[in-house]
């Protein structure tokens, strides 16, 4: 079943590689969306997959990767609209 998800990721998540990470284990689920810095210095990721693999994407967001530090993660289920063709990192 496809499913939607928004994280918000706090913490030391900015200038530490977060959002090539996000898209290395996006891409490694087969999950679709983006990922973007916030000017209050969190993360924002919208992504779209399979509800097993936004399981397995989410526990690898609130890992981070080396150098990271992730604080808190709010996630909010939205429906999954199909438009995206892969996953992202926007500017």
């Amino acid at each position: 079943m496809l499913v939607g998800r928004r994280f918000v990721v706090g913490g030391r998540v900015q200038g530490v590689g977060f959002r090539y990470f996000a898209q290395h284990a996006a891409a490694h689920e087969g999950i679709t969306g983006n990922v973007r810095n916030l000017d209050d210095g969190r993360v924002e990721i919208v992504a779209e997959g399979d509800a097993e693999a936004i399981a397995r994407f989410e526990r690898s967001v609130r890992q981070g990767p080396v150098g990271s530090r992730v604080d808190d993660v709010f996630v909010d289920s939205r429906p999954a609209s199909g438009r995206f063709p892969d996953f992202r990192i926007l500017p």
